[in-house]
This record gives C-alpha cells, structure tokens and sequence, in this order.
C-alpha cells in the first residue's frame, strides 16, 4: 500500500492566520501543514480519510482518478468541509462516503443540496453509508476495522487497514483528534506495522493528545514506525521536534508518501 499524507495540520493549520510565532515563522516547507487528510492506494483501489476544507488544494497535484470510498473520522468541519469539492470525480460514478451516525448526520446538515429529493443538476454525487465500530467493511482489495476512540467526550472513529493483495498483509491504523482510547479497543490494534497518530502540540489539551502521550501510545501499541499528524504550531518546527523523537516516531509531513509493507 502507498500512502500520502495529504494534510498533517490542526484545524486551524500552519501558518495560522494572524501568527508570527517561531513556527509560523518557518521557512522550511516541512512546517506547512494543510488540516488532515491521506490518500491510500493500492493497485486496485483508493481510499481517502477524511476530507478536510483544503482537499482541493491538497488533490491537485495527485493523478486524477477514481476514489472508491472516503472514510470520515467525525463530523468536525476540518474533517469533512471540502466534501463539496469532490464533484469532479463524480465522472466516475457516485462517492461512496463511510461514517458514524454522528457524522453521518452532520453531512446532512452541512450539505443538504446532496441529498435533495430533487437535486440541482452538478452537485456531488454521494453515497451515504453508515458505519459502526467494530463492524468490518471492505472497499476494493482494503479491509477496514473501524475503532472507537475518546476526543474529549465524542466518540469518534479511527481506522485499521490492510490490503488482501498481498501476504502477509501489510496493515496500518489511522487515529486522529484522540485523547483518550478504552482499553477494550487495543485489542483492535495488535500486530499494527504502522501506525498514524495525532499529535496536537507539547502542553496539555482537553480533548487532544500531547507529544508525550503520543508517544506512550506508540510505545503501548509498539508498531514498527510512527507517523505523528494533527499538529498545530504550538508543536514547534519539524526538524527540532523530530530531532528529538526516536527514528521510529517521526512527525510526517504533508505530501510525504510512504510505503506500507
């Protein structure tokens, strides 16, 4: 499996607006960060997690092709505020775009043109799926295990994955916005090669994790490499943090592409 991360940043993103901090400051395209997203393909399919109000800007450079399917974490606007700009891959049939009744409920809100009864001629042809944690859905050669975890008090859902073309699989989880995750959910986590993880800055935070307990969590879950995302500009520069991260806990970057084996 290939994967790119399309965006590694909070919701406010980085530079944030009106900012002059050391890190908004930066001249090293490392500290740009878009709000999150990745894109996962394999020879036969390709998946989005999330999509965040900077997916236009984020896709262009990547080849115009079918998505199969958009997994959404929760309904929180930089995780689903582009949804309208996937219009041009209409061409290719519906989007099939999977989430948690929560999040299910906020898209229809956030874009009840989609789902008219009458629809105006042009608007984004989308598939609304409900999903549940712990209730197993395939997209292509991808299975995918969606997992629970706590932002603060909303459940929301992370992902583990693995494509069946190839043996042994190769898997990875995606968790973003977690602060805490239940015990009984690790279990879904075990023999993770990759693991991709939010990471909101050094100081604690009601509803996010810090550096620190992002990396006690990848110590917890022991995966081969960790990827840190959702960080904000109050994490510091990319070079100075990772620097002093361990070579197996690294923050990505966005447009980084990395191969999961």
């Amino acid at each position: 499996m290939r994967l790119t991360f399309l965006g590694t940043g909070t919701s406010c993103g980085v530079p944030t607006i009106g900012c002059q901090c050391y890190t908004c400051t930066s001249t090293d395209p490392h500290d740009k960060r878009l709000r999150c997203s990745v894109l996962i393909e394999t020879e036969t399919t390709r998946i989005l997690i999330d999509c965040g109000p900077d997916f236009r800007q984020q896709i262009m450079p990547q080849p115009f092709r079918k998505i199969d399917g958009i997994l959404i974490t929760h309904a929180h606007y930089d995780h689903m505020g582009g949804m309208d700009d996937v219009r041009p891959y209409c061409q290719f049939g519906e989007i099939n775009v999977y989430a948690d009744p929560k999040a299910c409920k906020g898209l229809l809100q956030m874009l009840p043109y989609c789902f008219a009864e009458n629809r105006y001629p042009g608007v984004p042809a989308i598939q609304l799926h409900e999903i549940h944690k712990h209730e197993p859905l395939t997209i292509g050669d991808m299975e995918i295990m969606p997992i629970e975890v706590m932002h603060h008090n909303l459940p929301i859902l992370g992902y583990r994955i693995h494509s069946t073309l190839h043996t042994p699989h190769s898997s990875f989880a995606y968790i973003t916005d977690m602060k805490t995750i239940d015990d009984g959910e690790l279990d879904y986590l075990q023999g993770v090669d990759t693991l991709i993880v939010n990471a909101l800055r050094q100081k604690p935070h009601h509803s996010h994790q810090t550096l620190d307990e992002a990396v006690d969590f990848a110590r917890l879950i022991g995966a081969r490499q960790t990827w840190l995302i959702h960080s904000s500009h109050d994490i510091g520069r990319h070079a100075e943090v990772n620097a002093s991260l361990p070579s197996d806990i690294q923050m990505a970057y966005d447009g980084q592409v990395i191969e999961i084996k």
